[in-house]
């Protein structure tokens, strides 16, 4: 046994499990099951060209030394980022905790109220600095958030009589230029006219439906937009404006001037940089958009009891739900992100967040007063953290670089400083030695960082915030700690169990892959600093770059998409900018199967696409037939086809290189979605089949944790002739030679989150990563075979095996009263997160147990199935009142004197024996979700409410 091997670590199954589980399904051998698994056809001939896997402790050398090829200066550019100062408690307890990383999306609310709370904090806190009525779980980065907003105001517009035929969208001059070039992107598809001019000029004329603006703007200048908002709405004009989280402390908020949407990072929240992410955006407007907002929202409701529980309200606003009607195409959010901003809130306090907003404010004051005492003009009268300077930006910036100093230079006659929370008086007069230097003047060393006040009463916020009793009580890191864990402990994660989801691919996080996220040297990267200090980044993001292109078998990789739904919409948009490079402007048809992924309709509306769907076969297949027939009769409109391979059935269709060669001969591209990835690393890939570009899902097939929701990373990898059309970026330039226009924030979007992927390839290699995808394969295969005679599976390949995942039918028991969904909340009392419930099919589960997870671990997941079909045949239509119905059962309900069930607390507990040793108590009953919807709560409740309850 090579001890020193991460194969050994991340692989579940041992040898002799290996073997246990062939004769089983069997199969003779891995290489029998696979050549009875996939079509011969799509196989790969030779193995993919992998550097040799390291070992854990090489891994942990190399990501050393590639670290120090980073030079971490002192960086003051700004433009939505900033140094921040991470709590140390909250990197302890929540960035490096298992329990709260590996956690998946809470679908399943009774065990997930731990994150849930952590949440509705966070929506809480943007709620009162935004001063909205309403905020959701969190998106992707400002500049995507800024987009939604946009696409928000343009669907809702509709409601205003003169408004409905608007197209021109106002955006400030004083926007950041990522949320510009992204507004741009999402602009094109929906044929939104954007309008950039100075704000203090703008007609308000009725051709325009919204504007958006940016506070403090991009050269740090504060506005008052009071007036302008005003004359806005006279017109009929929706407001968004895309807000610095840390000025909100001090500032006005948008809300009190009367804003419809506001949006923003949460970065400087203890969000390390990342050299660009992955960070929390928030997103919060009115509550009568409730039903158009994007994202995730949580709200309070009640459970079976009547008491308060916490669920995610109005899903049917989600793409898996609504589809091509979608409010959005988000699928990931970045919770972990959001939890830890939450906490950082939660923390501080009002007090302290106002300490470190006047603290940012006071040095920012400082530094202004002395440069001008030195000669210098500073141009902003009202700031926050951003002066700017008259000077000569290449003297400045050849000093500065010089001392390891960054500042953002708009002009070669500017110089733009921003100030954040880890700025000390050494720092201040560092910057003021440069500039006294470039004046060639002795400089004045400040001995402290004086209070002052550069806000106007006008716009200097007079309202409270933070008032509720979580911000008010943690303030020592014991009792932070204590609360972290006491929300801990209310959610299952994958420390505990584990968790089957099909589709979601919850595999092993490994400890090794984590543990350059906490090095400083990594963490501390700002986006736009000059590549030639970011060595490290750009070796390591190449080297992912050229995995992935060679996984995939295409010619060209982009990591800029940072979710799997952003990767969808980059890929659209290649094709896109692809047919109209030959000037096939009309081709716009996207023919997506039954089948299909739930974010692909979302995302070819989104990309201007018209949607026709095909059918799938009795036997969960594409009907080849009538994609043939409607490839023919929209050939000569036909842009792309979507297709999920394995399909989402968990099959690999034989007929997939038919399917590709019809769309191709009929003028189309192909569009592979990744989500099921994790069949194909190392045995085909999507340039095999015929594809032409396909998103991969790191935080699914490459390790990277679901977070609870995110983050996530979506990058595309390219056929040939698409390489040239890859996103770009406005500032460090990325992408093909005819780059589309940004698709996220920064330039390789959530690049610290990448290098979980690069740990998990470079550890694994070629061996370890197809053996890998052998290892799902027989896992799942395993289940099916333990689980036949018990469940019925819905679809199977054509020699009787499952893919990577399986779906069983639970439709037939609904004869004995019992749903999916009683099966989902009894899992629960067995310790185990339910797969995926009614998706792609109503009525069914989608299980993918992943190569991650061991023989012991399948069989106890399997027994907790088969002892509750067992249950299932006990019950019966005509009494309702049973172990599943009443499932999943609480500890409180236990331990209760009264116990009113036909069944015992054993049976409710404890129906199988391991249970015992490791009992997992959900912390509310079933919860009501019709109830959440009709009384939508989703913040804290007011501390008027805590008094009134004691």
């Amino acid at each position: 046994m090579k001890t020193d091997s991460f194969k050994l670590r991340h692989l579940g199954p041992s040898d002799k499990e290996v073997n246990d589980m062939l004769q089983t399904i069997k199969a003779d051998t891995i290489d029998q099951l696979i050549y009875e698994t996939v079509p011969d056809d799509i196989l790969l001939e030779k193995p993919l060209k992998l550097a040799p896997a390291l070992t854990e402790q090489e891994y942990a050398a190399h990501m050393q030394r590639m670290s120090s090829k980073n030079s971490v200066f002192k960086t003051y550019i700004g433009i939505g980022y900033h140094e921040a100062c991470l709590p140390a408690v909250i990197q302890r307890n929540i960035l490096e905790n298992p329990g709260w990383y590996t956690a998946y999306t809470p679908y399943q609310a009774e065990i997930a109220q731990g994150r849930l709370e952590a949440l509705l904090n966070y929506q809480t806190m943007i709620c009162d600095l935004t001063g909205m009525e309403l905020a959701n779980a969190s998106l992707l980065d400002e500049s995507t958030a800024a987009a939604e907003a946009m696409t928000m105001l343009f669907a809702v517009r509709s409601r205003t009589q003169k408004k409905q035929n608007t197209t021109k969208f106002f955006v400030s001059d004083e926007i950041l230029p990522q949320t510009l070039s992204l507004l741009k992107t999402r602009a094109i598809p929906l044929n939104i006219e954007l309008v950039v001019d100075d704000h203090r000029k703008f007609n308000f004329s009725d051709e325009f439906y919204g504007a958006i603006l940016q506070y403090p703007g991009v050269s740090g200048q504060v506005y008052d937009y009071a007036e302008f908002v005003k004359k806005a709405h006279e017109s009929e004009i929706k407001v968004a404006v895309a807000a610095d989280i840390l000025s909100l402390v001090t500032l006005k908020s948008p809300g009190s001037f009367d804003a419809d949407v506001v949006v923003g990072t949460t970065q400087r929240f203890g969000i390390p940089l990342g050299y660009g992410g992955p960070h929390a955006a928030y997103f919060a407007t009115r509550e009568e958009y409730k039903r158009n907002i994007p994202g995730r929202i949580i709200g309070v409701t009640q459970d079976l009891n009547g008491n308060r529980a916490l669920r995610m309200a109005l899903q049917t606003r989600e793409q898996h739900i609504k589809r091509d009607k979608a409010t959005s195409n988000i699928c990931t959010a970045q919770v972990l992100l959001a939890v830890m901003a939450g906490m950082y809130g939660v923390y501080h306090g009002p007090k302290g967040l106002q300490y470190i907003a006047n603290k940012v404010h006071n040095a920012a004051t400082i530094v202004s007063n002395t440069l001008e005492k030195l000669g210098f003009k500073q141009c902003n009268t009202l700031y926050f953290d951003t002066i700017k300077i008259q000077a000569d930006a290449n003297q400045i910036k050849e000093i500065a670089e010089a001392k390891e100093v960054n500042f953002y230079y708009p002009s070669d006659e500017t110089v733009s400083i921003s100030l954040n929370e880890a700025t000390s008086v050494t720092d201040i007069n560092t910057i003021i030695a440069i500039f006294a230097k470039a004046a060639n003047k002795e400089a004045v060393e400040i001995k402290e960082i004086p209070s002052s006040a550069n806000i106007e009463s006008t716009i200097q916020r007079d309202t409270d915030f933070l008032t509720n009793e979580v911000f008010n009580t943690y303030h020592s890191e014991t009792e932070l700690m204590r609360y972290i864990k006491k929300l801990e402990r209310k959610d299952l994660s994958l420390n505990h169990s584990m968790i089957p989801l099909g589709s979601c691919t919850m595999k092993l996080n490994a400890a090794s892959e984590m543990l350059p996220l906490s090095d400083p040297q990594w963490g501390n990267i700002h986006p736009l600093v000059p590549t030639v200090q970011a060595k490290g980044y750009q070796e390591i993001l190449k080297k992912l770059e050229d995995q992935l292109t060679e996984i995939t078998g295409f010619a060209a990789t982009s990591l800029q998409p940072n979710s799997g739904a952003q990767g969808e919409f980059a890929g659209l948009m290649v094709i896109r900018a692809y047919h109209e490079s030959r000037n096939d402007h009309h081709r716009n048809i996207c023919l997506i199967p039954s089948s299909a992924h739930g974010t692909n309709p979302a995302s070819a509306v989104m990309a201007g696409m018209k949607v026709v769907v095909t059918k799938a076969t009795e036997e969960g297949n594409i009907d080849v037939d009538d994609l043939r027939e409607k490839a023919l009769h929209y050939k000569d409109n036909l842009s792309a086809l979507m297709v999920t391979y394995p399909s989402t059935h968990g099959v690999y269709e034989s007929a997939i290189k038919e399917i590709t060669k019809i769309i191709h001969e009929n003028g189309g591209q192909v569009y592979m979605d990744g989500a099921n990835m994790n069949a194909q690393v190392g045995l085909t890939n999507p340039g095999a089949i015929g594809a032409d570009v396909c998103h991969l899902n790191l935080h699914k097939t490459f390790a990277i944790p679901h977070g609870g929701g995110g983050p996530g990373v979506g990058p595309i990898c390219v056929a040939k002739q698409l390489a040239p059309f890859l996103p770009g970026n406005p500032l460090i330039p990325t992408g093909g030679n005819k780059a589309i226009t940004a698709i996220s924030a920064a330039p390789w979007g959530s690049a610290l989150a990448c290098l979980i992927s690069y740990g998990y390839i470079t550890m694994l290699g070629t061996k370890g990563i197809k053996q890998a995808t052998e290892y799902a394969i027989l896992n799942a295969n395993y289940i099916k075979e333990r689980l036949a005679g018990h469940y019925d599976t819905l679809y199977s390949g054509e020699r009787g095996r499952a893919a990577h995942e399986m779906i069983i039918d639970c439709r037939p028991f609904k004869t004995n009263g019992i749903e999916v969904t009683d099966i989902a909340k009894r899992l629960m009392d067995y310790g185990f997160h339910a797969p995926t419930v009614s998706f792609p099919v109503a009525g069914t589960m989608m299980i993918e147990p992943t190569e991650s997870e061991s023989k012991a671990e399948l069989d106890r997941f399997c027994d907790a199935m088969i002892s509750i079909r067992e249950e299932i045949t006990e019950t019966n239509a005509e009494n309702l009142n049973n172990v599943l119905k009443n499932a999943p059962h609480t500890l409180a309900m236990l331990t209760t004197d009264h116990w009113e069930f036909p069944y015992t607390r054993e049976q409710a507990a404890y129906p199988l024996s391991y249970i015992a040793e490791n009992k997992f108590w959900p912390t509310v009953r079933r919860v009501n979700d019709a109830y959440g919807d009709r009384n939508l709560i989703c913040t804290c409740a007011p501390i008027e409410a805590y008094m009134e309850e004691a």
